[in-house]
């Protein structure tokens, strides 16, 4: 009776092994999904200021129509972003186009020194920064969720499991290039 159970036990064994790797993978995936969709809300709150920046531009529209447009690229930027669809290629953009309108307001209130004293432009540089701050933190939350996911698909006994079953693949971390760029060193990545 002994060498019946002995198997059996190994057969559970091995199926309960299975079911904690399957889960742990889906879990996994899950976390990746909502960390995606905090970082799309953290972008997404730059909505809430551009009634402000829209504001900052009319009052200056006769000397600096650019900012107008910036803001509107930003605006569909943003609009495009989707918590169900991970588009690194729309982050970055979104992630470009306020880097360019922070660049342009800049410019503009060195050159026009009653904005620079404005409460209004001090509130809203003042939000927009906290609000890049809370993004950066968003981002390096789901590239660590992306890459707890990629080891549980990548390692073994998990990739087994996940080729059987799940079927994952792997997913890409968000990586600024515009960031990038000031970096000489290269990780030498095979």
């Amino acid at each position: 009776m002994l060498e019946l159970w002995i198997p059996l036990g190994i057969i559970v064994l091995v199926i309960i092994i299975g079911i904690v790797i399957y889960n742990g993978i889906v879990s996994r995936m899950n976390a990746v999904a909502r960390a995606w969709a905090d970082v799309v809300v953290q972008e997404r709150q730059k909505n809430n200021i551009i009634p402000d920046l829209e504001k900052i531009a009319a009052q200056y529209s006769q000397y600096e129509s650019s900012i107008m447009a910036k803001v509107t690229e930003l605006r569909t930027s943003l609009n495009r972003l989707n918590t169900e669809d991970m588009d690194l290629t729309t982050l970055s953009e979104t992630r470009t186009k306020t880097s360019s309108l922070l660049s342009g307001l800049y410019a503009v209130a060195e050159n026009y020194p009653d904005l620079k004293a404005s409460s209004l432009y001090n509130n809203v540089m003042a939000e927009i920064s906290e609000q890049q701050e809370n993004i950066g933190a968003a981002i390096r939350i789901f590239n660590q969720n992306v890459e707890d996911f990629n080891n549980g698909i990548e390692v073994v006994p998990n990739s087994l499991i996940n080729s059987l079953f799940n079927k994952k693949r792997k997913l890409k971390t968000f990586s600024d290039a515009q960031a990038e760029s000031g970096f000489e060193y290269r990780p030498d990545i095979h």
